[in-house]
């Protein structure tokens, strides 16, 4: 088995120390120990599977579309990205990386193969420091479920060739997702982007938000980040416009994801870490006036700089907060993409205040009048096989006991573990209790902080006869549950992605096992049927006319970039079942 790249690299330090026995930095030093404490605990065993380049490009592969991304240089540093597709038209994207005082234009050509022979659209794009040079173009006149290849051209330099897909229309067959979710920079290696890059059996990209996140070089999950090379830029939170746009810029430069954007046509949406840490539409948990200003402003900031660095089109242009909208797979799906972080939500409220009864206003919002409504007029007109909702939180129904929520700890988990196990007639008094006691909900930022507004849209469904299925993302971890209304009658499933770096319950709750969590929480929580809670991934969605069908992937490490990668959970709901069943 070859040497991991940890301990290469850790051998180079060395034996440049040795030579020069002087001019090494603190910081290399401490960077070349560090990388070989996380050699030690887990790189070194893994195999070679799929492993990417580096944020340079340097790595393997043998796709030439990924390849290419990697090796992204010249004008084009950051790569090309496709999104938003419809029947007829996809939206392009790259990024001038050129020092210039004002306007420039950009070529762009669109074609049906890889070496441009068949060109079918073509023309010019102008961008400027009005829009961080970022380029922007919806190609027009395509057709419909059709792959096609684009670039765009700056004097006689040309970017990596990206691959995009229309919509299918009519009667369609297949469609398959790659849904992915919290993909923080210094957490580690997107060993996620990379794995999914590489497959050819993927139509769309599915990101749920957490694209970056805001935090300043020593906040979450970066405590390694000195190890691998990914401290974040800037290195104080990011506030202002120019703050977000570098943080954009820090990520786009990192190979895995240009070539997972040069492969794959993506439909995205916004969460909190794309602005602050449990936003809502008047504020943030990690938003402080007083120091930050402005909550309005720091807003308008990162949803400028969101929109400049994704392939996203502006639904209502005069209004850039609203990105809600709906894509049409011919009469097999329409995936209604929500926003229940920005435009809508209700502040979040602590655990008493959800005692309290403060949780179930028949008014309380989390998608707004405005977003609901256009909702159900979504589910209203649309009569496809699946209505699916890409969306950032769970909708599951995720309660657990009270004594577990005031404090999760292995004590509380087993005691009540241990109540629920056993018969009762031979339970105590005590252990009765435990097992009578009330439910309240683990996490009250996702819907059960809001009951009202699912039941709402959860009655819509239901009373329209859809197959619902919510895809969720935002908590890091994997779940796959049932979709029940308030009478306990199946509606539809969720299911959760886990992430693609930031770390889940095994840090949330370090002194709680995987195992005994991914046991414990089926037990509390009637409808959920899957939990996987310490590794990251992606998960792939099939849809047919016959099923659809969730493969969760998950991948050995985001410590190296050798890795291993593989679907470790199967399952899938039926037409007309609205409840998940075994593959």
């Amino acid at each position: 088995m070859s040497t991991p790249p940890p301990a290469r690299e850790l051998q180079e330090l060395m034996a440049d120390v040795a030579q020069r026995q002087e001019g090494v930095s603190r910081r290399t030093l401490i960077r070349g120990a560090m990388l070989l404490a996380v050699s030690l605990a887990g790189g070194a065993s893994l195999s070679a599977c799929g492993g990417g380049g580096d944020d340079d490009g340097n790595g393997g592969g043998s796709d030439p579309l990924v390849d290419a991304a990697l090796r992204a240089q010249g004008p084009f540093l950051h790569g090309v990205a496709s999104g938003d597709p419809l029947q007829d038209r996809v939206m392009l994207w790259t990024r001038v990386s050129v020092a210039a005082p004002a306007a420039l234009t950009v070529d762009w050509q669109v074609a049906l193969d890889a070496n441009f022979g068949v060109p079918v659209a073509q023309g010019q794009a102008s961008t400027g420091p009005d829009r961080d040079f970022t380029v922007k173009v919806d190609a027009g006149g395509l057709k419909a479920g059709t792959t096609y290849y684009y670039r765009f051209l700056l004097a006689g330099q040309v970017s990596n060739t990206g691959r995009a897909r229309t919509l299918p229309g009519g009667g369609v067959d297949q469609v398959r997702f790659a849904v992915f979710s919290c993909a923080n920079f210094p957490a580690g290696y997107f060993n996620v982007y990379a794995h999914a890059a590489r497959r050819d059996d993927i139509d769309f990209a599915l990101h749920l938000g957490d694209y970056i996140y805001e935090y300043g070089q020593l906040g979450y999950a970066s405590q390694l980040a000195i190890a691998f090379d990914r401290e974040s830029d800037p290195t104080h939170e990011i506030v202002t416009l120019d703050d977000y746009r570098r943080r954009h810029a820090q990520y786009k430069k990192d190979g895995e994801l240009r070539a997972l954007h040069a492969k794959l046509t993506m439909i995205a949406v916004w969460d909190d870490h794309d602005l602050a840490n449990n936003a809502w539409k008047a504020g943030a948990g990690n938003h402080d006036p007083a120091t930050e200003g402005s909550y309005e402003a720091r807003r308008a900031a990162a949803i400028q700089a969101y929109h400049e660095w994704l392939p996203t089109r502006l639904p209502d242009p005069a209004n850039p907060l609203k990105i809600y909208r709906s894509f049409d797979f011919g009469s097999l799906a329409s995936l209604h993409v929500l926003d229940t972080r920005l435009i809508g939500r209700d502040e979040q409220q602590t655990l008493q205040q959800y005692l309290d009864g403060l949780a179930t206003g028949p008014d309380r919002q989390l998608l707004g009048t405005e977003q609901s409504a256009w909702l159900t007029a979504q589910l209203t007109r649309s009569t496809a096989t699946w209505q699916v909702l890409g969306q950032q939180v769970l909708m599951a129904r995720m309660l657990i006991p009270l004594s577990v929520a005031a404090a999760f700890t292995v004590q509380t988990l087993a005691e009540f573990l241990l109540a629920q196990a056993t018969p009762d007639n031979l339970r105590s008094d005590a252990q009765r209790a435990l097992v009578q006691q009330e439910r309240v909900p683990y996490n009250l930022d996702a819907w059960d902080g809001y009951p009202a507004a699912r039941e709402s849209v959860l009655a819509v469904a239901r009373d329209l006869d859809r197959n619902l299925i919510s895809l969720a993302g935002d908590t890091h971890n994997a779940w796959a549950s049932d979709l029940t209304d308030a009478a306990g009658k199946p509606v539809g499933v969720e299911f959760a992605t886990a992430s693609v770096s930031s770390p889940g319950f095994e840090r949330l709750l370090p002194l709680i096992s995987s195992t005994l969590l991914e046991d414990g929480f089926p037990k509390m929580v009637s409808d959920l049927k899957y939990a996987e809670l310490s590794k990251r991934g992606y998960l792939v969605l099939t849809l047919t006319p016959q099923q659809a069908r969730s493969d969760w992937v998950q991948v050995s490490t985001v410590f190296s970039r050798d890795y291993s990668a593989g679907v470790v959970k199967s399952l899938r709901t039926l037409p007309g079942q609205r409840t998940i069943v075994p593959v």
